[in-house]
């Protein structure tokens, strides 16, 4: 039986920052240098086995992520048959500087954006690590709680997004006259950047709330709740600029549209040049703010974290 109690902030491989996991050597030299950068790649050989192994293993599932697909597709096509339907009855071309086509590209790009985000279930499964006791884990071996969990959830939504190319690549061909042709190199790189900064945004936010679970015994209701008001906020229903002036411009001050209305956006051409430049360090930015305060809740939790078990 062993018993794990901490009081402080321990001084093993959890308390080292995020995968970057040695310090420069101090006195320098070719044989120092040599030794860090073999560490350094040892590091990242383990966290990609974990990733690899994630991959393999939700490809073992392949008939549980085809359903997931189906279900995603569904529900793709209900919101572009409500807004279609919206329209009709409005009697207008444009609404807040879509017109019914443009919102069908905005409808499909959003669900096909859902494919890189982290799933909802993810704060749950950081509040079930501390619930359960198995966080003793990272503490007893070389692991780092967020690093290890980044690795699986990277190669779990890579194996969706597998799965789901060649689906989503024959529902955009069908739709393609929806989109005004293919994008630029750049327009589809800021696009890309988007999405994988989405991810960041989504696992460290996920992360963030998912500490909760140190000072509560179940956050099972407050991560729904919070997973609802994200769908609105986010841009998964309805493009943000369809909102009064005032809530468009607050919620876009806010990461939630970094999960599903910008990366959108960015595909259909509507956020250029310098306005670009700044969403995606913006994104950035709110990346590097939820990694340091899900990292800082963790380090506070475990200083009145205990753990049972064999």
């Amino acid at each position: 039986m062993v018993l794990v109690t901490q009081t402080t902030n321990p001084p093993g491989p959890e308390s080292r920052p995020l995968i970057a996991a040695e310090p420069a050597p101090a006195g320098g030299g070719t044989r120092a240098w040599l030794g860090l950068a073999q560490r350094t790649g040892r590091t990242w050989r383990k966290y990609g086995k974990i990733g690899r192994m994630a991959f393999t293993e939700r490809l073992a599932y392949r008939g549980d992520l085809v359903l997931i697909w189906l279900l995603e597709l569904t529900s793709a096509a209900t919101a572009i048959l409500l807004w279609v339907a919206i329209y009709e009855g409005a009697g207008q071309a444009r609404l807040s500087g879509f017109d019914r086509r443009e919102m069908i590209a905005y409808l499909l790009l959003v669900h096909i954006g859902r494919v890189f985000s982290p799933a909802p279930g993810l704060a749950l499964s950081f509040a079930r690590e501390i619930r359960d006791g198995t966080l003793k884990k990272y503490l007893l071996q070389p692991l780092d709680l967020f690093a290890y969990w980044l690795s699986y959830w990277a190669g779990y939504r890579l194996a969706y997004v597998a799965i789901s190319c060649l689906p989503y690549g024959l529902v955009l061909f069908l739709c393609r006259n929806y989109f005004d042709g293919w994008p630029g190199l750049l327009t589809v790189a800021a696009y890309i950047a988007a999405l994988l900064l989405g991810f960041l945004v989504g696992f460290f936010f996920a992360a963030a709330i998912g500490m909760a679970g140190f000072w509560f015994l179940e956050v099972t209701s407050f991560v729904s709740v919070i997973n609802a008001v994200n769908f609105f906020v986010s841009g998964q229903m309805l493009p943000l600029d369809l909102l009064p002036p005032f809530w468009a411009n607050l919620l876009k001050l806010l990461p939630f549209p970094y999960l599903g209305y910008f990366p959108a956006v960015v595909f259909l051409g509507k956020v250029q040049g310098n306005e670009l430049a700044y969403g995606l360090l913006t994104e950035l930015t709110w990346a590097l703010v939820f990694f340091g305060l899900s990292r800082r809740l963790y380090h506070r939790g475990l200083r009145r974290y205990s753990a049972y078990g064999d």
